[in-house]
């Protein structure tokens, strides 16, 4: 069986894009620009396991290192380091629309998966639908410290992904907060997870669930 397949991306545009694309077997229309979270980067086991399931279903994946990655190969992002972040995954998508002649769409896990959505509420143009995997809506037992006061401004179709064991949102919490949110919204619920979403046993199998899931919601 063919497989798809890997390389590594570079662009030099500023915020510079690193990363690699991971192809379908067969030419594809559509592109997905996918990034990591805070304490990640875009070699991380989940985004490797998204990518490949996404690429099995015929969609070309860029997943790329946000520019507070690029700087520094550990730790957070600093003060001040989301607007380049955003930057960052705006370039990524000019440099994915270089690539394929389809629809682009954004996505990424928690820190990532934020920024992409202020992104896309900042312009609706920069993607067609965002893909949003454990979205941070709060800090860990901190649920008065909402992160959705760009919600009501986000006018792209968003599909959620969220355990059910995830310290950053309960299934309840994201619920309630995707009603703010005036674009099609979708939540596809991992039972038993926590943030990261799978252990290393299970990433294939969830991968390919929210795979089949995203496909089915840009259908």
């Amino acid at each position: 069986m063919v497989a798809p397949t890997t390389e590594p991306f570079r662009d030099e545009s500023d915020p510079r894009v690193r990363g690699f694309l991971d192809h379908p077997v067969s030419p594809a229309a559509d592109g997905l620009v996918l990034t990591h979270g805070a304490g990640a980067n875009c070699q991380s086991p989940l985004l490797i396991a998204v990518a490949r399931g996404l690429a099995e279903n015929g969609m070309t994946v860029l997943r790329f290192d946000l520019p507070f990655r690029q700087m520094r190969p550990h730790g957070p992002p600093g003060p001040g380091s989301a607007a380049r972040d955003r930057g960052g995954l705006r370039h990524a998508v000019a440099a994915m629309r270089k690539i394929v002649p389809g629809r682009i769409f954004l996505g990424g896990h928690s820190y990532g998966g934020r920024q992409a959505s202020i992104l896309a509420a900042e312009d609706g143009s920069v993607a067609a639908a965002l893909l949003l995997l454990s979205y941070p809506l709060h800090p860990p037992r901190r649920p008065e410290q909402l992160r959705t006061a760009h919600f009501p401004q986000l006018r792209v179709p968003s599909l959620f992904v969220q355990g059910t064991h995830d310290e950053f949102a309960s299934v309840e919490e994201i619920s309630s907060a995707l009603a703010l949110i005036p674009a099609r919204t979708e939540l596809s619920v991992i039972d038993g997870a926590g943030h990261s979403l799978a252990a290393r046993s299970e990433l294939a199998a969830v991968a390919a669930s929210i795979a089949t899931a995203f496909r089915g919601f840009i259908a």
